[in-house]
């Protein structure tokens, strides 16, 4: 594996990691599909270990020759890029706290209709912008026992960096990915799916969330929305029911990614 030393950070090799346009990492393909960035040696060999196919790395020298010797072994022979943490700071625009970054090739996404016919709790983000919000669903999906986690075209891509990272590589663990049609179409496929459809909302007409129906439920798909505005109502009026989350102390609500793993715990699934 060639270790290259950059001394020019114009470097036409070296776009992925400057650029801060991930739309435009998702297209660098196109039209075949493009790659996303993974950060920290945990989190690359998660998407090694998930048949992710790299592309180049760039690390501290470091990392090159210590704890991540075992991730440049195993990603064959691909350019390795490597300098000084000043001058990595310099390139990509923000300072490498775990050390290294990788480009990687996306896969094609499965369909919606493959992840539901062996999945029996699901999440589903609508228009759910924040990507730091959707890695940390997508963790709390991954560790309370939620098998799959499906998105409306409006939400924010879980193969974004930040995203990536916040879920802690477990993106590359819970299947996931984009649901067709707006509310109320959607929310009637997953219905025809054979799923009991929960909208988590600040809402009237609501029912507790540890409600017996729910708990006895065989398949359940938790409906969270965006930040501020929340479900919309066509979604909120679809549903099978209406969640809220008991609150104390005069606070009205939960941070989306917050609420996830609350609703997430309380529906998992019975042993």
């Amino acid at each position: 594996m060639p270790i290259i030393e950059i001394n020019d950070l114009a470097l036409p090799e070296l776009i992925p990691y400057v650029s801060s346009n991930e739309i435009q990492l998702k297209r660098y393909f196109e039209p075949d599909l493009g790659i996303f960035i993974a950060e920290s040696p945990k989190v690359i060999r998660l998407a090694l270990d998930s048949g992710y196919e790299p592309l180049s790395v760039l690390a501290e020298r470091k990392y090159i020759y210590g704890q991540a010797s075992d991730i440049i072994s195993r990603c064959g022979d691909i350019p390795v890029y490597t300098a000084e943490n000043s001058l990595l700071t310099e390139l990509t625009g923000f300072r490498l706290t775990q050390g290294m970054l990788c480009a990687m090739k996306r896969k094609e996404l499965p369909s919606a209709d493959k992840i539901l016919s062996s999945a029996s709790r699901i999440a589903v983000l609508e228009d759910v912008m924040n990507q730091t919000n959707t890695g940390a669903v997508i963790r709390s999906a991954a560790a309370l026992g939620f098998d799959a986690v499906l998105l409306t075209s409006a939400c924010s891509d879980p193969l974004y960096r930040r995203s990536v990272r916040v879920s802690m590589g477990n993106v590359f663990k819970v299947p996931w990915t984009y649901i067709n049609g707006e509310s109320p179409e959607y929310v009637n496929y997953l219905r025809n799916c054979g799923f009991t459809t929960v909208a988590m909302a600040l809402h009237s007409n609501t029912v507790d969330i540890d409600n017996p129906e729910l708990k006895k439920a065989p398949k359940i798909a938790v409906i969270l929305g965006t930040e501020g505005d929340g479900l919309k109502e066509s979604t909120i009026e679809s549903c099978d029911f209406t969640v809220k989350i008991p609150m104390a102390n005069g606070v009205d609500s939960l941070n989306v990614a917050a609420a996830s793993a609350v609703a997430f715990w309380e529906l998992r699934k019975q042993q």
